[in-house]
């Protein structure tokens, strides 16, 4: 646990950065783990994996805040192709990890082991377990990326908890907020993205940035698809309509 909270507290530019994001991101995934019966601290899960960084790609291909591999993400029922890939919704794909997670957790009954298995895999996971006559993961002697793991979940809960504790002193204004947008239902192929940005009045940039699942300059729709696409709008109101961070606002410098 030392070893971790010394990493995140050393490490300034990204801890600053996923202090920054939670405040936008955070306020998205809280409400779709509670709906969904997961703990609200998997939302830690989902920071270390990604550094709360919807574009976040590893070097193996896991995609998104919840770095779902290709395969994993289509067998928990997201969109995964050239045109769409819908590891990068945000919202979808929180539901998505809170299926895996639910999965995880009626073959483990321990959701400390449900979160070493996100890193190991469960198969892994359950065979050490059997193996080192143990109950709980944290028992287990394991490599040192999976042992470390629970553990990072554990010392970036502290940090967001209290980042001033650890020498974060931010302002409000410091934080990201979320983006306020409207939403457009597309219900028939759109053959140039760039040119339907244009009409909106915004760029083919800010359309991707606000809409990170779409992966190329089409968006072909097919058999009754319906695709929400959030065009950014200053008038519009922001969603969700709530900020979570900061937690404890002693910790923000006005």
């Amino acid at each position: 646990m030392d070893r971790e909270l010394l990493a995140f507290c050393y490490m300034h530019s990204t801890s600053l950065q996923i202090i920054k994001r939670a405040n936008r991101y955070f306020p998205v995934v809280e409400p779709i783990l509670a709906d969904n019966g997961v703990p609200d601290d998997f939302k830690y899960l989902m920071a270390i994996e990604s550094n709360v960084d919807p574009l976040a790609r590893s070097g193996v291909g896991a995609a998104g805040l919840w770095q779902f591999m290709p395969e994993t993400g289509r067998e928990f029922g997201l969109t995964v192709n050239n045109h769409v890939d819908e590891r990068y919704h945000v919202e979808k794909a929180t539901r998505a990890a809170c299926k895996y997670l639910k999965q995880a957790y009626a073959n483990y009954k321990s959701w400390i082991s449900v979160a070493a298995a996100y890193n190991a895999g469960q198969a892994r996971i359950a065979r050490e377990l059997q193996r080192q006559y143990v109950d709980e993961a944290l028992d287990l002697h394991l490599v040192t990326e999976t042992a470390r793991y629970v553990y990072r979940i554990l010392a970036v809960k502290q940090l967001l908890a209290n980042p001033r504790s650890f020498g974060f002193r931010l302002r409000v204004s410091d934080l990201y907020p979320p983006v306020p947008y409207r939403e457009i239902k597309v219900t028939r192929t759109i053959d140039d993205l760039p040119r339907f940005a244009k009409q909106q009045g915004i760029n083919y940039a800010l359309l991707r940035h606000l809409n990170p699942w779409i992966r190329s300059q089409t968006l072909p729709v097919h058999g009754g698809q319906q695709y929400a696409l959030r065009i950014p709008d200053a008038e519009g109101m922001y969603y969700p309509p709530r900020v979570t961070l900061p937690h404890n606002p002693a910790w923000v410098v006005e």
